[in-house]
């Protein structure tokens, strides 16, 4: 920096407020500067001022399952607004592992980052908590963390109300939910919400498989699971707690030489990409994904930038859409 003060003709203070404050300096010195800067290939020490002011110019997002286009969606929506504010951002999966998620917390402590947004694997709020008081705002996303905290969500029970309700409409009386591990609370509050529509009909049943992941191969298995039933009792629909199980019980329906919808029609959650591009063009409940990602990152950016005592926490619901493809079609009304 003494270089480039030496370069420009200007002080090292100026030098200082164009790296960190550059509407404190007028147009034409900050211009000298920036071409001393590119002339001496100047660098600036991002590990010397993180140790003066005591953070990094970087927010962190612990995704569920890196893995699935949902999480990679709302990591984009996050990096919108914190490119937008001079930051970056590190992506961390916790693969639905408690264990793992408390390694990143504990790592991202350690690096001092502005803050974090994290999609936590089950009741985390303690770990959560821990991790604010010592001054890291966090802000938890695709998720209902109550009060004490900001959070961004659809509402995961309006959305299992609404696909099961368009499969009832459609006629359906046996409808499997599959989904899990129920510790997971965007599967528990999905089938919450499928129980609470199938209960207003009567002679409906919910048959409930439970993976142990929300990833295609747990939904090729349940395929397995559902082919292997007695034609009697195998529902005629399906409603999957997300898309990746919805596109891995459609390709085991197929392989098994069952029709969908005709066989069994499929629901799944969260309306990714691939859905409408799956060999038969997948229903799904959309959720707005790069939306929940930004408006979770500014919640976190405002809450770092406020006295903690002037910070109110709020919590953002979305709504989430059903979106109807070929997975599902009317049948003949049930008597």
């Amino acid at each position: 920096m003494k270089d480039v003060a030496a370069k420009a003709g200007v002080s090292l203070g100026t030098v200082s407020n164009v790296l960190n404050k550059p509407d404190r300096v007028s147009a034409p010195t900050r211009d000298r500067v920036q071409a001393a800067i590119e002339q001496l290939g100047f660098v600036r020490n991002e590990t010397a001022r993180q140790l003066r002011s005591g953070h990094s110019r970087t927010l962190a997002y612990v995704a569920l399952d890196s893995g699935n286009p949902f999480f990679t969606d709302v990591a984009e929506g996050v990096q919108d607004a914190a490119e937008a504010s001079g930051l970056a951002v590190f992506l961390c999966n916790s693969r639905e592992d408690g264990g793992r998620q408390d390694f990143y917390l504990d790592m991202l402590e350690q690096q001092r980052v502005e803050g974090i947004l994290i999609t936590p694997t089950d009741n985390a709020t303690d770990r959560l908590d821990q991790v604010r008081r010592r001054g890291i705002p966090v802000v938890v996303v695709d998720r209902d963390a109550g009060p004490d905290f900001c959070s961004v969500t659809v509402d995961d029970v309006a959305g299992g109300e609404l696909a099961a309700t368009h499969l009832l409409e459609a006629g359906h009386r046996r409808i499997a939910f599959i989904g899990g591990p129920m510790t997971i609370g965007q599967a528990a509050d999905r089938l919450t919400g499928a129980r609470k529509a199938v209960a207003s009909v009567p002679g409906a049943e919910l048959v409930v498989l439970e993976t142990s992941a929300l990833n295609v191969a747990e939904g090729r298995r349940a395929g397995e699971r559902l082919a292997g039933l007695p034609g009697s009792r195998r529902p005629t629909a399906a409603f999957c707690a997300n898309d990746l199980l919805a596109l891995g019980l459609l390709q085991r329906m197929v392989r098994l030489g069952m029709d969908v919808p005709g066989d069994l029609a499929i629901v799944g959650y969260d309306d990714i990409e691939f859905a409408e591009a799956a060999a038969v063009p997948l229903t799904s409940v959309s959720q707005p994904r790069h939306l929940l990602g930004r408006t979770a990152a500014e919640l976190l950016l405002d809450e770092a930038s406020r006295d903690t005592a002037k910070h109110r926490h709020k919590q953002v619901v979305f709504s989430p859409e059903l979106v109807v493809r070929a997975s599902t079609r009317l049948r003949v009304t049930a008597t």
